[in-house]
């Protein structure tokens, strides 16, 4: 460990080169005269847009870590996902591609050395140091672009922890969450897949316009009726596109404690991962008090802990509002797609899966203003996010990409949208739907799931993970921008319980009044 930093040093990780990804000229000669019978895909444009980013989960396990029952069953179980042996080619002839690739698993498998003293003193300090350097540590771009880090110590909430670091290209949440289910078992039954929440009925397109009740008056007043839903899909779906293009090009959000001011770029080294975790019962008892989502929850009570924090250190007077924009990822996949691709891979049909970064992009504000009522910011989300329900800016922001990404090439179409897009909002927010039960990984118990991301330019990236009977908020700051990042966690955990008291206060006077 860097005693300067109280960092892990570079030494403890065997890694050799820093992306971008572009394997050289004489690699590929000597790969294909070898390998080129091997099956080819090439990268998707999402895919070639995610060149900076990585994914970082950080998964609790109940047990010591047995080394050797690990590496066999990773051994084992990614001989079925075609990205996880394939390495990206770049030779100047082609188009970026995946070429699969012959994997030697313990070379990606890392087991680094720390200071003992440190880990003694403060296990989960450790910890959160340790994760913390990743982002300045490379990756050997010739293998697969995945590791797997064991930290065998006990810290407040696991036995030992096991760090998984992949390469944003292999896949987006939908594809990295199908690939651990398929993976782990149930620990009640390790002969069963893990449980997952019922899927919602949507199994179709995105957005399906809410039927209104039809009229018994006149046939324009019916025809009126019919029509009104697409009318307000169309307009909110003009304006959602125009202020996607307008924040590409121009439109951006001002300066404050969550952001830089001036240029932003990607890859910024300086990054925390803290998480917490809430109870779901607590968050289901705030959306049926409120008769909303669990998402308008989540939306709500992340605009409450950003309030506290900014008008407690900005000085700013409680009675301004301010909106903040972020960028929160949306898989175009149906819904159900999640389970029928775990039978696919249980059955052996790995490659008919949709694997890869199959994402369209929503715009979401998060308005800053300090309520007496804490209920009031769930019933702000769940308006914001029923009227990006009722808008197709998820399909043309996907859409859009790929077509800049063909028309202008990775290049112009990364700096010009990608990059754009993240510089000029704010925060990077996520939500993912986890198992309903405990599971097994490699003979392995898990006690947690801490997925976050690292690469843009966004000091403040938000992710909330469910899994079992908890959600995990994960944080992913930049720490020259906000240095006490452990006081905005603080005021998750305290936004949530002020929500939450006043759910229950509401639910039992609706209860008296029955």
């Amino acid at each position: 460990m860097d005693a300067s930093s109280g960092r892990p040093s570079g030494a403890a990780l065997k890694t050799t080169r820093l992306l971008p990804i572009r394997t050289p000229r004489s690699a590929v000669a000597e790969w294909t005269t070898t390998h080129y019978s091997a099956e080819e895909e090439l990268l998707n444009p999402t895919a070639r847009l995610m060149e900076a980013i990585y994914i970082v989960v950080t998964v609790g396990l109940g047990t010591p870590v047995n080394l050797p029952v690990f590496s066999a069953g990773i051994a084992a179980q990614l001989a079925r996902y075609p990205h996880f042996h394939s390495i990206q080619v770049t030779d100047g002839s082609k188009e970026p591609r995946w070429v699969r690739t012959a994997v030697n698993v313990d070379n990606h498998i890392i087991v680094p050395t720390l200071d003992p003293v440190a880990v003694v003193a403060n296990p989960d300090r450790a910890l959160e140091d340790y994760v913390a350097s990743l982002p300045a540590l490379p990756m050997d771009c010739s293998r697969p672009l995945w590791e797997f880090h064991f930290l065998d110590f006990p810290t407040s909430e696991a036995t030992s922890t096991a760090v998984i670091r992949v390469h944003h290209s292999l896949g987006d949440g939908m594809s990295l969450i199908t690939m651990l289910l398929a993976s782990a078992r149930s620990a009640a039954d390790p002969t069963r897949l893990p449980a997952m929440p019922k899927p919602p009925a949507r199994t179709g397109a995105i957005y399906e316009p809410r039927r209104r009740q039809q009229s018994s008056g006149s046939a324009l007043a019916a025809f009126v009726t019919w029509i009104w839903p697409y009318l307000v899909l169309a307009w909110n779906t003009i304006v959602d596109v125009a202020l996607f293009a307008a924040t590409i090009v121009f439109l951006r959000d001002p300066p404050t404690l969550f952001r830089r001011a001036g240029d932003h770029v990607m890859s910024n080294p300086h990054r925390r991962f803290v998480h917490r975790s809430l109870s779901l019962g607590d968050v289901k008892l705030i959306k049926n008090a409120m008769n909303c989502t669990i998402n308008d929850v989540l939306v709500g009570a992340t605009s409450a802990a950003l309030s506290r924090y900014y008008f407690r250190n900005s000085g700013s007077s409680k009675t301004n509002k301010l909106c903040l924009r972020s960028v929160l990822p949306v898989n175009t996949r149906p819904t159900t797609s999640l389970q029928t691709y775990v039978h696919m891979i249980e059955s052996g049909k790995s490659d008919d899966v949709a694997w890869g970064n199959q994402l369209g992009y929503i715009l979401l504000p998060f308005h800053l203003t300090m309520h007496d009522d804490p209920l009031a910011y769930v019933r702000k989300g769940k308006k914001t996010i029923d009227r990006k329900k009722r808008s197709l800016e998820v399909i043309f922001t996907h859409k859009m990409n790929e077509l800049f990404v063909k028309m202008f090439g990775m290049k112009q179409a990364g700096t010009s949208i990608f990059q754009r897009m993240f510089a000029n909002t704010t925060i990077l927010f996520s939500n993912m739907v986890g198992p309903t039960e405990q599971i097994e990984l490699c003979g392995h118990p898990i006690v947690f799931i801490a997925p976050s991301v690292y690469g843009g330019p966004q000091a403040l990236v938000v992710h909330y993970q469910s899994y079992i009977s908890t959600i995990k908020v994960i944080l992913a700051v930049d720490d020259d921008v906000i240095p006490d990042y452990t006081q905005l966690m603080d005021d998750f955990t305290e936004s949530f319980g002020h929500i939450k008291d006043a759910a229950s206060k509401l639910s039992t006077s609706i209860i008296n009044r029955e």
